[in-house]
């Protein structure tokens, strides 16, 4: 996930999430944070319970969020956020308790004609590479439920539409054919194809580094001839650390109808 793509998805959820984007470069933007949204992100409970019981006045937080600090022109201090970053991972968690699924339409004038809107699924998955060090990327896909067609990026193009959470007055949704369960499942298997072919010589260099390791424990306990507990300790400690894991997990989706 490139910074780009970082801050798309950071004014994109601020902004779903009503919180005011206040001000915004190519690499950074602040927004002021709802009450909601500063109880869910911003860690201040004991604030929240003393404003709750003594009916203060609240003061939901600003926040600065730099998406690209090697090209940040502007004297801005702000939290630097990147993909595998704590606070992006905890909106990811944000946005899957706020709404995993959801069902929109694409808006209609009042002056069209009848419109036929074909029903899509698009699902955003995010994929993570564990050894000790750490890979994930996401990814985008659509599905056109009535022919099946795979289309990558979809999150770009959505964003693109006006969307609306009703059916328009003029709009004739189709049935789908293919039902979503049967489309995740596709899209599963595109995301595993990709996996497949991507470069894995990161586990090779993973063993590497586990068999150095491994030596250098050796080496401290060659003189031992019982190895005591802590051995064993510090050898699955190195095992759960290089042992190289692959996790594919879906952090939102949802029904489109498109013209």
């Amino acid at each position: 996930m490139f910074p780009k793509q970082v801050h798309r998805y950071l004014k994109d959820f601020f902004q779903e999430t009503d919180c005011q984007v206040i001000e915004e470069g190519e690499q950074y933007l602040t927004v002021q944070l709802t009450i909601d949204m500063d109880k869910r992100i911003m860690n201040r409970p004991f604030y929240w319970k003393y404003i709750e019981s003594t009916n203060g006045v609240p003061s939901p937080s600003q926040l600065t969020l730099i998406s690209d600090q090697n090209n940040l022109k502007d004297d801005v201090k702000g939290e630097v956020i990147h993909f595998g970053s704590y606070r992006l991972n905890q909106l990811f968690e944000v946005t899957k308790e706020l709404g995993a699924y959801v069902q929109m339409f694409e808006r209609l004038s009042i002056y069209d004609d009848p419109s036929i809107l074909t029903p899509y699924l698009g699902v955003n998955y995010k994929v993570s590479y564990f050894s000790d060090k750490t890979k994930e990327t996401l990814y985008s896909l659509g599905i056109n439920l009535m022919t099946g067609k795979i289309i990558e990026d979809f999150h770009d193009i959505v964003t693109q539409i006006d969307l609306v959470s009703d059916v328009p007055q003029k709009a004739i949704p189709l049935q789908y054919i293919i039902k979503p369960v049967r489309a995740i499942n596709r899209l599963d298997a595109v995301i595993q194809h990709t996996i497949q072919l991507d470069d894995h010589t990161w586990i090779e260099e993973a063993k590497k580094r586990w068999k150095r390791d491994q030596r250098v424990l050796e080496y401290f306990y060659q003189d031992t001839k019982e190895k005591p507990d802590c051995y064993e300790i510090e050898a699955k400690a190195l095992e759960e650390r290089y042992n190289a894991k692959v996790k594919m997990e879906i952090i939102n989706g949802g029904l489109f109808y498109l013209k």
